[in-house]
Order: C-alpha cells, then structure tokens, then sequence
C-alpha cells in the first residue's frame, strides 16, 4: 500500500459547474488544486486522474427515469434539472458521470489497497435523489459509492460523515430505512437554510429508527460550537464500528460563504478529518475517501480542502 494521499486532479473534474456567474462555477477545482500546490506536500501526495462511470453504475443509486432524463436535457442544454437551481447546462450528463466516476475510482484505490486515503475535491454531491436532481447535484456520487461499495466490495456497515453547511439530504433519504447505512451529518439548522431538513429528530425510519444522527446547528456557530458537537458524531462512529468512511467535508460552513450562515474555520475541518483518520484506523483499516461537496467563497474551499488533505498525510 502506498504511503502517499491520493488526490484526484483533471480537466474533467473542473468541468463540472454552471457557469461562471454561478455560485457552482467551474474555477473551483483549479483554486483548490494551485493551493494545495502551494503547501509543499511533495511525496506525501500522489495524483489520480477522472473516471467516467457508465449508466450501470448510476443505476446502482439512481432511477433509469431520470438517468435518461438528465441526459436529454443535457443534450438540450436548456431549461432546469429542478425547480431553478440546477441548470441543464450542455454536456451537464457527461460532467456528471466523471464526478461519479471518479468518487468510484476513489474507493477502488482505496479497497485495492492503492492508498490508504483519497480524496476528490469536486464531489460529494449530496442532494441529489434516487429520482430526481436538486441543490446544484445532477447525480449523487456518495449514493452511488455506498451501493457500489456493497455489490463489488462486499461491504455493509458503511458510515457517510457530512459537515457541509446544508443537509446531506439526498442520502439520509436514500438510506433513511437502511440501519446498516451510518449517518452523521452537523449542518445549519434547516430553518434557516436550504434544504430544510435535517432536524434531529430524524434519526431514520422503520429498521433503521435510530439509527441516523442528524445535527442541527445554528446560524453563527463558531469552531467551538462544532467541536462541542462533533463530539457526539465520534460517539456515534466508535459505537457503530463502520467498515468504510465516506466524509463530505463541504467548505460552505466557513466564515464568509455568500449563501450560507456558519462561522466555522478551516480548522473545523482539519480537525474533524484528523478523527476521522483515528477511526478508520480503529475500526476499517484505516479505509476514508474525503469529497469536496460545497464551498463558494474561493479562498475558503482552497484552504478547508487543503487542510483536509494535509490531516490525511499527518494521520499516514
């Protein structure tokens, strides 16, 4: 097994977005990219290239109605995916494919013993539903992955860790009676914050009652706020003993992102991938594919991401 994090880097990855006058532009991957660059990491990183899945693939997660959906209105280039914040941008379909893909390509490295921890920093599009688009997320890579994880790697007890500003919707309801699927999510209080949902109370449904940890925080919470709860999410984790981490670690928390509420530092999320790596150390041989998700104050994905990645090499 390779020492070395493994970073995914490449023109298909950026070329997901909407546009530049969209928050989800397409300059966000090439700002990550040149800080990191700029923090000397030299061998302790090593850089994979995209993936395109295929429709059996997506299939795995997602409805063969929409599938075919998002590609006809890929091809169009016009029009929404939802109600108005999903653009059906041309070539939308295909962009899509390659995130998924690569998150993919990410747990086959990962599981083949490639690498230890890799990460995907345009990822992690975790509102997109088994049928449907939502929340700038055509296609549902952290869905798609823990199916995949379970058909080629014969997984079960899969845990999905998700510290972006916004509900990490699209999965909690795509495994919401699912007890074998781990669900840890702190986010901004869904009365104050898109998608609205996410209140603690919501902890899954039929076998899974319980099973799921949703928590709400509020506007203005600051590192401290989130160390206090990310306390809990570690509890949560160390009793479930998952087999696989899947951790979105969205930058839209930070101070200063234009369309949400946090005031957290990039500290928040170094620190929570730090555990993270202690975890999956304990509990699944060290086993953690880290997904980029939300962000759309430049400066503040470019560090928070950065930071991740160097906890990874910190962690070995």
């Amino acid at each position: 097994m390779s020492d070395s994090v493994l970073v995914y880097k490449g023109s298909a990855l950026a070329n997901y977005g909407f546009g530049d006058k969209h928050p989800f532009g397409l300059d966000r991957h090439d700002v990550f990219q040149n800080e990191l660059a700029a923090a000397g990491l030299g061998d302790a990183i090593s850089y994979g290239r995209p993936h395109r899945a295929g429709v059996d693939e997506l299939l795995l997660f997602h409805t063969a109605d929409y599938i075919n959906l998002v590609s006809l209105k890929s091809a169009e280039g016009r029009g929404y995916l939802d109600d108005g914040d999903t653009p059906a941008v041309a070539g939308i379909f295909e962009a899509a494919c390659d995130v998924v893909g690569t998150t993919l390509a990410a747990v086959d490295a990962v599981m083949h013993g490639d690498c230890k921890r890799a990460f995907v920093p345009i990822a992690g599009l975790h509102h997109a539903a088994r049928d449907k688009a939502a929340g700038f997320c055509v296609f549902n890579d952290c869905g798609v992955a823990v199916e995949y994880l379970r058909r080629n790697h014969g997984l079960r007890r899969i845990a999905y860790v998700d510290i972006d500003a916004h509900h990490g919707d699209g999965v909690f309801y795509g495994f919401e009676d699912d007890p074998d699927l781990l669900f840890a999510d702190i986010h901004e209080d869904g009365r104050f914050l898109y998608p609205g949902t996410g209140a603690a109370e919501e902890t899954g449904t039929g076998r899974a009652r319980g099973t799921k940890l949703n928590i709400p925080i509020a506007p203005g919470a600051k590192d401290a706020d989130f160390d206090r709860e990310w306390a809990r999410v570690e509890s949560y984790l160390e009793h479930a003993a998952p087999e696989f981490i899947i951790f979105q670690c969205g930058a839209d928390s930070l101070e200063g992102d234009p369309i949400t509420h946090l005031c957290y530092t990039e500290q928040a999320h170094a620190n929570a991938a730090a555990a993270l790596c202690r975890i999956a150390d304990r509990h699944c041989a060290g086993r953690i594919v880290a997904a980029g998700g939300g962000g759309y104050n430049r400066q503040n994905l470019a560090r928070a991401w950065t930071r991740v990645v160097q906890s990874f090499v910190a962690a070995g």
